[in-house]
């Protein structure tokens, strides 16, 4: 692991977020993070909450940011906060898991994933305060992505499959047993002209306006995709066992 990290402080206590609730975190202790940390293998931060400092504490949510956690195909970051600022959160090269992993306040995205044939699996954990997305799927063909046992509030999109990604492909997303609660705008963006599926099961919804899936046209040129649809179509989304308003 190649990182700066500066220990503020460690207490006895390791609680994290109950996936019902995305609002409360209590850490061990704080660390200051000045140079993305690389993770192969597996990294378990034992409840510590990691903050951006330096060139990664300016809290802003420009594109092309750092990451906080740099993951290696293969790897695995568990029981992790990501404090505020948090750069551009996760990173994962390719295939990776992300076990108990909870962001305060996400900043440009929460975790971005690549790679061809990755399959990526987020197991409980929670996010706040996305102004955009929270989990941004940049992947190539092949592999999938599984959010489950997860909890998500104030926030913009909890999946978004990139909408004009240079190369695109066919993405494939399940999201199952999360809690969201407003002021959200949709759990899953897919393109559907490309041949992205997402499946929604077990799904509570805390207060209105609350979308489960927004259908795009996406495009491999850059410009900003269209929204051709919203909602369950059966084909494309597919939900069952949602609950709420």
């Amino acid at each position: 692991m190649a990182a700066a990290i500066a220990l503020v402080g460690v207490g006895a206590a390791v609680v994290f977020t109950n996936f019902a609730s995305a609002a409360e975190t209590t850490a061990a202790g704080d660390q200051i993070v000045t140079e993305t940390i690389q993770v192969t293998g597996v990294f378990d931060g034992a409840g510590q909450r990691f903050i951006g400092g330096g060139d990664l504490g300016d809290g802003g949510q420009d594109e092309g940011q750092d990451a906080l956690f740099d993951l290696a195909a293969g790897a695995t970051l568990k029981n992790v906060i990501l404090g505020t600022p948090a750069a551009d959160g996760v990173h994962c090269a390719g295939s990776c898991t992300l076990s108990n992993v909870s962001w305060e306040d996400v900043g440009e995205d929460a975790a971005t994933f690549r790679g061809t044939n990755a399959t990526v699996v987020i197991d409980g954990g929670s996010a706040v305060s996305a102004d955009d997305k929270v989990f941004q799927d940049n992947r190539g063909a092949g592999g999938s992505v599984t959010i489950r046992n997860f909890a998500v509030s104030d926030f913009g999109k909890l999946y978004r499959s990139c909408g004009n990604c240079s190369t695109q492909a066919a993405r494939t997303a399940t999201i199952e047993n999360i809690t969201a609660t407003a002021p959200g705008n949709t759990l899953a963006g897919i393109n559907v002209n490309l041949g992205d599926k997402v499946t929604l099961n077990g799904v509570t919804l805390v207060g209105d306006d609350i979308s489960l899936c927004d259908l795009f046209e996406g495009n491999d040129t850059g410009d900003e995709p269209t929204k051709i649809g919203e909602g369950p179509d059966g084909t494309s989304c597919i939900a069952t066992g949602v609950t709420g308003p």
